[in-house]
This record gives C-alpha cells, structure tokens and sequence, in this order.
C-alpha cells in the first residue's frame, strides 16, 4: 500500500488517536481541569514532540538553526499559528466538558474541517487551479461530503439533547450545557485550523530536514516542534492564570496520597502522549496523500469525527436516544466514511494524471526566500513529475 490510500491510512490512525486523548483524562481524579490539561499539554507540546524529532531528525538543533536563517517568516508564523491553535485547544477542552465527546467533536470539527482545509489553498492563490482540474473537484466534492457528515452527526447530537432531560445528560456528561458548549465549539473550531496553517507555512523546515537525511514520510517533525511550541505557550500561560485563580497550583505538589498523584500524573501524560500521536500520523498521512496536501486536514477531521463518535457510543453518551437519532447518527457516519473515500480517489487521480502546471507559487517563494532549501524544493518536484 502506497500514495492516497497510504496516506488516508494514516490519516485514520491519527484521527483514532485524537478522539481517544479525552479519554485518560476521565480517570483523573481530585485535580481542577488546569491542573490536568497543563500536565498532558507539557508531554503532548513538548515532551513527545522534541524526543521523537530529536530521535529521528539529524541534527535537529541545526536544523531549526537554519530553518530561522533561511525562511525566517516561515518559522515565525509557524509558531503564531501554533499559538492560534493553542487558544483554541483552551476552548476544545471547555467543549468536551460541555458537550460530551461525540456532539462537542461534531461541532468544533466541523468548523475547524472547513476552515483548515479551504483556506490555505486559497491564501497561497492555488484555489483557481483546483476548482479548473477534475482531480481536485473531486476533492471538493469530498470536502463537501464530509461538512455535510459533520453537520448530519451535529443534528443527531442536537436531536439527542432534546430528547433527554438534564438529569440523563448529566449523567454521561456531568456539566452538559448546550449553549455554553455551542459557543465554544464554534470558537474552537475556527482558532484551531491553525494547525493546518501551521504546518503549512513550516513546509520549508520539513523540505530542509529530508534533505538533511530525516526520512521523507518523517519530514513533518520538526515543524511540529515549532508549531506545538506557539501552542505551548498560550496554553501554558491560561493555565498559569488559572493556577493563580483559582489556587490550584498546589495539586500539582500534593504527595498525601502519592498513589493518587502518581495516577493522575500517570493518566495525564498518556492522554498528552496520545493527543500528540495525532499529529505524528497526520505528518505521514500528508506526505503520501498527494499534491493535494490541504485536503489532508479533512481527512483528519473526519477520522476524528467518526472515531470520536463511536467513543460516545461506547461511553453510552447515546443511551435513551430514539430510532429517528440512531438513523441520523449512522447517515452522517456513513457520509464521513464516504468522504474520505472520494477525497482518496480525488488525489489518486492527481497522482495518475501527466503533469501539466507549472511549479507554484509556493515552491517559487520557497526557491527565492530560502536558498538552502532550493536544492530540495528543485529535486522533490522533478520526481513528482517522474512518478506521474
């Protein structure tokens, strides 16, 4: 297995391990939500990302070196996007607080699908070329049927709270409030595209580190470092605030029950390892998906979605829902999957057609603004053309 079908693979793997992090988090106990989210944040945005990249990534520190002095303005709004995206992980967590995890997906996710798919294409001026090919039309037509699967999967969430009073919501999600949860699902999802603009704009540390001897499939680590560190810091510095607050900075100290400690510090850091792995696979999926990378970040969304919600099956967070809800719930699965399927075919074609463009715009500015990346940039496209 290779190409497209590789990367949607993956893409599935990494979206599995994104709608399971919530979970660990569940098994905490006696810590206040800053507490927990800090500590899995810290393995999550730093731990994981530095130790896997600094595995895999020759000379990573040289690396990143170089990256800052020959595309300077990529690596900076590297790190601001991971910033973005850190103020909405803030509110993702609200969101599954407050809707549960299969509704507060939905809906965050379907934002965040949208947003973080359509509009890097557009931003770099390469929107024109994908709507006048079949191949990416076929794409579109994917992204289409995955916001139409998310909004499906958010009517059978909304049809599942009208048909449950507040003691059964509660009773799977202690703190459900639909309304709190909707704005913040909304507001989540659209800070949270910018990871996919992250890792967009870090494509020229990537290109340096294959080209310094990091395995292709692995490019992606080191922009990961940058991205997570943008986040890191927003989350780092709310949370902080909330230790101040709410004065809960003392949990993280607090030996009289060392058993206890030792679980939630064990739990929190599982739930960061694994938030994290979402992105380790994301990073592979979209260097085997195609020269349609943007379509990678629905294909992200919609594994999370699908997976997530069969979590909220499993955690019974539809129990007492109606034949009519069950219905919706299994259509807009049933949409996801079909989804990733058209997206597949959509970069498939892409592969198999003979090349007819010139390089774009982004390899252009790659070539003038990073010298040292030139050699790549040059290399990669020609034997993309070659496997065509």
């Amino acid at each position: 297995m290779d190409g497209p079908a590789l990367g949607i693979l993956l893409h599935m793997i990494g979206g599995l391990a994104a709608a399971s992090f919530y979970i660990p988090y569940g098994r905490v106990k006696n810590w206040s939500w800053e507490a927990y989210w800090l500590v899995g944040g810290v393995f999550s945005w730093i731990v994981a990302p530095w130790i896997l990249a600094l595995i895999i990534t020759p000379d990573l520190f040289g690396v990143l070196r170089e990256s800052w002095n020959a595309s300077r303005t990529a690596f900076v709004w590297a790190y601001l996007f991971g910033a973005m995206w850190g103020v909405g992980g803030l509110t993702f967590g609200l969101t599954m607080r407050y809707l549960g995890i299969s509704l507060g997906m939905a809906i965050a996710l379907g934002y965040c699908a949208v947003v973080g798919t359509l509009l890097p294409p557009i931003v770099k001026g390469e929107f024109a070329a994908i709507v006048t090919s079949v191949s990416g039309i076929v794409i579109l037509v994917g992204v289409a049927v995955c916001v139409a699967g998310i909004a499906v999967t958010g009517l059978a969430g909304i049809a599942k709270e009208r048909e449950l009073n507040d003691d059964e919501k509660k009773q799977t999600v202690k703190e459900f409030n639909f309304w709190k949860g909707l704005l913040t699902a909304t507001f989540s999802g659209v800070m949270s595209a910018g990871m996919a603009f992250g890792i967009a704009a870090g494509r020229p540390i990537a290109e340096l580190a294959v080209e310094r001897g990091t395995p292709a499939l692995l490019g992606n680590l080191p922009i990961l470092c940058v991205v997570l560190a943008g986040g890191f810091t927003t989350n780092f510095l709310w949370c902080v605030a909330l230790n101040v607050k709410n004065r809960s900075a003392r949990e993280y100290l607090d030996f009289a029950q060392p058993q206890r400690w030792l679980a939630n510090l064990c739990f929190s850091a599982l739930a960061g390892v694994t938030w994290y792995m979402q992105f380790f696979f994301y990073g592979m999926g979209e260097t085997k998906i195609g020269e349609y990378r943007f379509s990678s970040w629905t294909l992200h969304m919609a594994s999370i979605i699908l997976f997530s919600t069969c979590w909220g099956i499993a955690l019974h967070e539809w129990r007492g829902s109606s034949s009519r809800t069950f219905r919706l719930l299994a259509a807009g699965l049933a949409a996801l999957v079909l989804s990733m399927v058209v997206v597949g075919y959509g970069n498939k074609l892409a592969a198999d057609a003979p090349p007819t463009a010139p390089p774009s715009p982004s390899y252009q500015e790659t070539k003038t603004r990073s010298p040292a990346i030139r050699p790549l940039a040059t290399d990669s496209l020609a034997s993309s053309r070659a496997s065509r």
